[in-house]
């Protein structure tokens, strides 16, 4: 199945993402354009899922965005990858179980270039390293349009995230790929595209 693959160099703001995003929902709900895989950073930006709590907002002068994705609240910020894709489970399997078995497999498979180990937590969505969240995932499901996508710390300032309690956790218990490994990260996003696009293609 044909996906368009979009690799953005500069950052892009949330809002602008967003409406792109649900544009290519729309179009798809309507039989309409292709599937989508979009690969790219956000300038920092606090963003609240269907299930966030205002207390888990501990800087109470920050911006928080609220959005429809599943999930908490969360930080994105330069240096962090952000993965997002519209897949149309209409002509895959429709089975959401599957498709975020395939998305923790690709980020698992992603660290593994780096030689961190990820897991996952049955009791935490997301991806972790030695009981730190690296990895956090919010999809939404409409009309079996499946939307959003995840995050992947790689060398983005952690101390953003005093600010919140990151998808309800000890804003401590955060961590990115130079967190654990020290070292700079080059030529990741052809990487992300080769594993992901390998992976939903099973779905």
């Amino acid at each position: 199945m044909s996906i368009e693959v979009k690799i953005s160099k500069r950052r892009i703001s949330y809002k602008i993402a967003m409406k792109f995003l649900n544009n290519r929902v729309e179009n798809l709900q309507a039989k309409k354009g292709r599937e989508l895989l979009w690969i790219l950073e956000h300038p920092i930006t606090y963003t609240a899922g269907i299930r966030f709590d205002h207390k888990e907002i501990l800087d109470k002068n920050i911006k928080v965005i609220k959005t429809n994705r599943g999930g908490k609240i969360t930080l994105h910020n330069p240096g962090q990858k952000i993965i997002y894709f519209v897949l149309n489970l209409n002509k895959r399997k429709k089975d959401i179980r599957k498709l975020i078995s395939c998305v923790e497999k690709s980020i698992i498979e992603i660290l593994k270039l780096y030689k961190i180990n990820g897991k996952v937590d049955k009791k935490n969505i997301g991806i972790w390293v030695n009981n730190k969240k690296i990895a956090a995932i919010g999809l939404r499901v409409s009309k079996w349009i499946a939307y959003h996508g995840f995050s992947i710390n790689i060398n983005n300032n952690l101390n953003q995230y005093l600010k919140i309690m990151p998808c309800g956790l000890d804003n401590r218990k955060i961590t990115s790929v130079y967190n654990e490994k020290g070292t700079k990260v080059k030529d990741i996003d052809k990487k992300i595209k080769k594993i992901l696009i390998n992976n939903i293609d099973k779905i």
